[in-house]
């Protein structure tokens, strides 16, 4: 019996990056419209309101984002360490 190759849903990667910026930019939209601040036409009583107060998560996720870079750079120095002192390592070996 033939197995049939399975066809790719998007042919041509003009096509596939046609639909890859499409997917983008719709979630880039969407970050923007969650992100945005409440209106005060709402009221203290309305659900985007408690929700997401956009002051107070703006602050909160500056907090979080900087934790992250702040992690991310000892990452880097940490694992840049690493490799350099095996490339020192494996350099005296081979040196005997």
């Amino acid at each position: 019996m033939k197995t049939r190759k399975k066809k790719p849903l998007i042919r041509g990667w003009r096509n596939k990056l046609a639909f890859l910026l499409v997917v983008y930019f719709a979630g880039f939209a969407t970050a923007i419209y969650c992100l945005a601040p409440v209106p005060n036409s709402t009221g203290e009583g309305g659900f985007a309101y408690s929700a997401l107060k956009s002051d107070e998560f703006a602050v909160a996720f500056n907090e979080g984002l900087h934790k992250l870079i702040d992690f991310g750079k000892s990452a880097a120095l940490y694992t840049a360490d690493l490799i350099k002192q095996g490339y020192h390592h494996a350099k005296a070996q081979a040196d005997g």
